[in-house]
């Protein structure tokens, strides 16, 4: 008879033990409260947390924005986005209680007076402590051009003496090297790394977190993680819509600053890093940084810019009223970096995003070199994807004989997809999983200012090229919208060596 018996799981001590936890005496400060980001990713995230008890005890939360507005309508304003799951009779009681404790207050992001006020009102909540604990944490939901004054005033007006006090924010960190490390000294002279967390939401993400267990807990994978097995590595973002009306936003800052110099290097990162000491959050971010130091600046060459045009009744990049008139601005990036160290030396490795493509995805794809023929005519290579989003997957692309009398080698796949395996598994969004870590005082998944440092390195030659610094332009590539790409795409990936199996195609 078969045993029931659920597998044994293995413990990660490093990775379990975290900095210091914020469990009661909290209020979390939510600047920019107003805003798209607040209502479409905090305020859901905040909720989904307390709804699992993760949240501290009796925790406040005050949301801060420019806009006048009662909390009636700032609650009907941070709630637009919790959808109802079906069947949750405990749902509203739970929503209403979270509005309970959610107030807000009106200011500037630039004048003491207003920080002085948003100070009065998180002493007022905070009188009704037992304890002298006073634990703060500002999460600033906000455009980077307000950071530097928002995290001075925070410093000054806002910054709790007794207790934990720790800041969160959000991506971009700069336009370029030269702006980001402005950015970072001006924020390094009122808060410390220790109080810094950096988010990059692709770190909270499930399978971007379980990179570091298939990587270093598999002896089978780690075996042939290297330049002896590997010809290339594939990063992909791909997604299925424009600019849409946010046309001005996006083209101060392109493709490659709003996904691959972030989002896309720090899974770049993660793949290729040795590996550390413990999962503690330093020893995995000195790693992080160690390979990233290993990548030279990318060349022109090895860089394909594309821009969409309309295509299928829907509008072409320019067409976008938002969007400034003949912008060179790049919707579309593959670039190609090099890792010189001895276990990558001459591996390319991929990057790739896009707007406006034919779905939503994003994905790694490493392909391994070709088996030795001889015994074996055109028989295909192994490949290991793992799908970020949507829909979590693990697979490896094998060949194996068919069954019957015939001896042919047909491709065919090992597949973990997480909502197959996983049946009663919630995935936690990543806000939900980064936010909780912050609480934890958990570093390990957000960015390090000299990892930010080195990555803006590796980026600002080629962007400067684009933003015209030094001589002319780069003309982008036209690619029709919900297409693949640029057509160019394919004869860019196949000269790094990419070979696309019959069964992709």
């Amino acid at each position: 008879m078969a045993s029931t018996t659920r597998p044994r799981s293995g413990t990660i001590p490093s990775m379990e033990s975290s900095g210091q936890e914020l469990k009661e005496n909290t209020v979390i400060v939510v600047l920019g409260a107003s805003g798209d980001l607040a209502k479409k990713k905090t305020y859901p995230a905040l909720f989904g947390l307390y709804r699992m008890g993760f949240l501290p005890t009796d925790v406040k939360i005050v949301g801060y924005a420019r806009t006048k507005m009662d909390d009636a309508e700032y609650h009907k304003r941070i709630t637009s986005y919790i959808k109802k799951p079906d069947g949750d009779a405990e749902f509203d009681e739970a929503l209403n209680q979270f509005k309970a404790f959610s107030s807000y207050i009106s200011g500037g992001y630039d004048d003491s007076e207003s920080f002085q006020n948003l100070n009065a009102a998180l002493e007022k909540i905070e009188s009704g402590y037992k304890s002298k604990d006073r634990n703060r944490v500002f999460y600033l939901a906000l455009p980077p051009s307000v950071f530097i004054p928002v995290a001075k005033h925070l410093k000054e007006q806002c910054h709790a003496p007794n207790g934990i006090n720790r800041i969160i924010i959000e991506k971009p960190f700069g336009k370029d090297l030269e702006s980001a490390r402005e950015l970072l000294s001006s924020v390094k002279e009122h808060w410390s790394e220790e109080e810094t967390f950096r988010i990059d939401h692709y770190l909270g993400k499930e399978m971007v977190k379980n990179l570091l267990v298939l990587r270093f807990a598999n002896v089978a994978l780690n075996a042939a993680w290297d330049k002896n097995s590997i010809s290339n590595v594939q990063i992909t973002f791909k997604e299925p819509f424009g600019t849409e009306g946010r046309g001005g936003y996006f083209d101060e800052f392109g493709i490659i600053r709003d996904i691959l110099q972030n989002h896309l290097m720090q899974v770049l990162s993660i793949l290729t890093m040795e590996r550390p000491v413990s999962f503690a959050a330093e020893d995995i971010r000195d790693e992080k940084v160690k390979v990233l130091r290993a990548i030279p600046p990318i060349e022109r060459e090895d860089t394909l810019l594309g821009q969409y045009v309309g295509a299928h009744g829907k509008p072409g990049y320019l067409d976008d009223d938002t969007v400034p008139r003949n912008s060179n601005c790049p919707t579309y990036a593959a670039t190609t970096l090099w890792i010189h160290n001895p276990r990558w030396e001459g591996v390319p490795f991929i990057l790739k995003a896009g707007k406006a493509l034919n779905e939503a995805k994003v994905e790694i794809r490493i392909q391994f070199k070709d088996v030795t023929q001889g015994i074996f005519k055109d028989i295909g290579r192994n490949e290991l994807v793992m799908r970020i989003q949507p829909a979590e997957a693990v697979y490896l692309k094998l060949n194996t004989k068919t069954p019957g009398l015939h001896t042919r080698a047909i491709p065919t796949e090992m597949d973990l997809t997480y909502k197959r395996r996983f049946t009663d598994a919630k995935i936690p969004e990543a806000y939900e999983s980064l936010i909780l870590d912050a609480l934890k005082g958990d570093h390990s998944n957000f960015v390090r200012n000299d990892e930010l440092d080195v990555a803006w390195k590796i980026f600002t030659p080629i962007l400067h090229w684009i933003d015209g610094h030094n001589g002319a332009k780069p003309t982008p590539v036209p690619y029709p919208y919900g297409s693949r790409g640029p057509k160019e795409v394919e004869p860019f990936i196949s000269k790094y060596g990419f070979k696309r199996s019959q069964a992709d195609n």
